[in-house]
């Protein structure tokens, strides 16, 4: 007997995100699918030599196949939500009827994928966690698209052991130069925890001064700044381990393009495992995963060979035309609509239905940019996106071209909505060393030798495992977390206002800060009126009337930035 409500309430949890325990365990595994083992690299006989990645799926949707075809057709039903649980009917009915709706089922979520009707795919999500996963494969592949969310461990606040790194499939002395470059690179990051303790010290209580009567409490915080920046020494190599959660569309995309470069093979086991684990908790998803593109078919290798061969010579050349284009800055203004302002204000008139006699532009920008009036904007809840007023915003554009560190770029790709075209990495190596230094190695003699004695003997590992003929896509992951990242970025004025309100504050990443206070000053020369209200949180709050005026609570920057012009800002850690 159904309880009253009863249906109801199962019809609610249906629908629920479940931990993935030993219910799921009991299931019928079936085998994989062909387009499924196409992903397994051992086909090839190649295989990492360090302990292999760890994936399972932590949470996933209850009936998560299932919900593929209820959401298809609750769009045609004329009775109300279709629930997962009415796909298959009663689990009392007869085997025959069960496998006949199975069928159907099955025909139908075809029939959608193949149409390209795929929103039905993106309901369902699934939590993965995930180990020993290398820095490079997270920046090249797993984070470089939008869709996706990722709590990873961070090499800005905790210790990274000896033995901690991603060995390609190398053997004799290629493998022995690999096993040692880094080892240099282990020890030269150790050094540098302990050399930079003193310009971190310096630079730490000359921001909080009072502390200084407090050592025994803030040298902790001291020790962490002092390795933020020795981690740019450490080989892109490094593992790292998080929580990585996407949808089902997103997974079965990863599985077509996991052959593109730059790191094709740790890409095909990583995601071989991910689609082993969802087969297992969801066989029926085998029926709609296709084959992934076969390397040689992929548009950027089809590209690089439409380019013909290219030697250091002609790489460097490139690198060398881009940072002209730089000069000294680490992000440049290449382009933007002329009537980015006129086109804000005309679309905030639209939103209230006004006339220019009733807003000005001057007025109309104000009125969406100012956070005294739009109040939205002094929140630590992001609402632009669902505010009318600040959808206004969308329609302003800018574009950067930008060179950062590899580990800097690696938080910058998770502003996701400010995408970027990241290189082919391959294309823009050379064995002459090219990298991004640090302001805090900067100011201490010995910590800059010694930086630069580490990115010297990385890239001499790297030269001489190409000499040895060592593919770029295993000799890369020697290279240093300061390996220099060239690339164009774009993004509409809403989004870029929000990753400004997030890293011009003082706490931020010192390079993406760098970047951000580049770019700021560039759009108040171009477009003043837009500009003046690109702000830190603490700046925007403290106009909107928000208290505290910064959010950060005990992590509070020391300095009292809202009070500050954009030309004063000045940090060193």
């Amino acid at each position: 007997m159904v309880r009253p409500g009863g249906r109801r309430r199962a019809a609610r949890r249906s629908a629920l995100i479940v931990p993935v325990g030993r219910r799921y365990n009991r299931r019928v595994t079936l085998p994989l699918a062909r387009s499924a083992t196409s992903c397994d690299p051992e086909r090839g006989g190649l295989r990492f030599l360090s302990p292999p990645p760890e994936v399972r799926i932590s949470n996933a949707f209850a009936r998560a196949f299932d919900n593929v075809v209820a959401t298809a057709r609750t769009c045609y039903s004329g009775s109300g939500i279709v629930r997962d649980e009415q796909v298959l009917g009663d689990p009392e009915a007869p085997h025959e009827k069960r496998e006949e709706r199975r069928k159907r089922r099955d025909a139908l979520a075809r029939d959608l994928y193949q149409a390209g009707h795929h929103t039905t795919l993106q309901h369902a999500h699934f939590q993965f966690a995930l180990s020993n996963v290398s820095r490079q494969f997270l920046w090249s592949f797993l984070h470089s698209h939008p869709f996706y969310n990722s709590e990873q461990v961070s090499q800005r606040y905790v210790t990274v052991k000896p033995g901690n790194y991603a060995v390609p499939p190398l053997s004799g002395q290629a493998l022995a130069v690999y096993e040692d470059t880094v080892a240099r690179q282990q020890q030269g990051y150790e050094d540098l925890c302990r050399l930079l303790l003193g310009p971190a010290s310096s630079a730490y209580y000359a921001r909080y001064p009072a502390r200084r009567h407090y050592t025994m409490k803030y040298d902790k915080e001291v020790q962490k700044k002092a390795q933020e920046v020795a981690r740019y020494v450490l080989p892109v190599a490094t593992f790292a381990y998080l929580y990585h959660t996407i949808s089902g569309l997103t997974l079965l995309r990863y599985h077509r393009v996991c052959r593109e470069p730059d790191t094709p093979l740790e890409q095909r086991i990583v995601v071989g495992r991910m689609v082993e684990e969802l087969l297992a908790l969801e066989p029926a998803y085998a029926g709609i995963l296709e084959d992934p593109i076969p390397e040689e078919e992929t548009p950027e290798y089809r590209a690089m060979r439409l380019a013909g061969p290219r030697d250091d010579t002609d790489r460097g050349a490139f690198l060398r035309e881009f940072d002209r284009d730089l000069g000294d800055r680490v992000s440049v203004l290449a382009d933007y609509p002329a009537k980015n302002e006129e086109t804000l204000a005309q679309a905030v008139r639209e939103v209230l239905g006004l006339t220019r006699d009733r807003l000005s532009d001057d007025e109309a920008i104000e009125t969406v940019l100012d956070p005294g009036r739009n109040r939205t904007l002094g929140e630590a809840l992001n609402l632009t996106t669902l505010s009318k007023l600040s959808r206004a915003m969308v329609h302003c554009h800018y574009t950067f071209r930008k060179r950062m560190s590899h580990t800097a770029d690696s938080q910058n790709q998770r502003h996701r909505m400010t995408p970027a075209s990241r290189p082919i990495l391959h294309a823009h190596l050379t064995s002459e060393p090219d990298y991004v230094t640090p302001l805090l190695v900067l100011e201490d003699g010995a910590c800059l030798r010694r930086f630069r004695e580490v990115m010297e003997s990385s890239w001499e590992g790297f030269a001489r495992l190409r000499a040895l003929d060592v593919a770029d896509e295993f000799a890369s992951y020697v290279l240093p977390n300061a390996l220099a990242i060239r690339f164009t970025e774009s993004a509409n004025l809403l989004d870029l206002h929000h990753k400004h309100a997030m890293r011009l504050c003082y706490n931020a990443q010192e390079e993406i800060w760098r970047a951000s206070v580049d770019e700021a000053r560039q759009i108040r020369e171009v477009n003043p009126r837009i500009g003046r209200f690109l702000l830190p949180p603490c700046g925007l709050r403290q106009t909107a009337e928000a208290r505290p005026i910064c959010p950060e609570g005990k992590r509070y920057c020391g300095e009292r930035v809202w009070t500050y012009r954009l030309d004063e800002y000045r940090r060193v850690i």
